[in-house]
């Protein structure tokens, strides 16, 4: 359900942005979501159909690039993804902790008609 301020923003931000372009209607909208941002891809796009009706957004799309998460190993600095149940660094064994990539949640760009 906290889906629906979240596409209600999307709207908001799109809108605006179409606009200040002089553009009367948003083809695309291009997202950026982490995997552990606490959002659900498919309720996104549920709350955004529902209610960009008779809004500049009404008939978009959402294109929605996931991004997986990453942890930053303690020692050597390495990014990578962690394995189940591991924490440790597949280039030098130390612990990884964790970062903020995975966890954003972007409206990256516009595309508008």
């Amino acid at each position: 359900m906290h889906e629906l301020p979240l596409a209600r923003r999307i709207i908001e931000i799109a809108a605006g942005a179409a606009a200040a372009r002089g553009a009367e209607r948003i083809r695309t909208i291009n997202l950026t979501v982490g995997d552990e941002s606490g959002y659900v891809a498919d309720c996104i796009q549920l709350y955004f159909d529902l209610i960009s009706e008779g809004t500049p957004c009404e008939g978009a799309s959402l294109a929605i690039e996931r991004v997986k998460p990453l942890l930053r190993c303690t020692a050597c600095g390495v990014l990578f993804a962690r394995r189940p149940f591991e924490f440790s660094c597949p280039q030098c064994g130390a612990d990884g902790e964790p970062t903020e990539i995975g966890r954003e949640f972007i409206v990256k760009s516009i595309e508008t008609e």
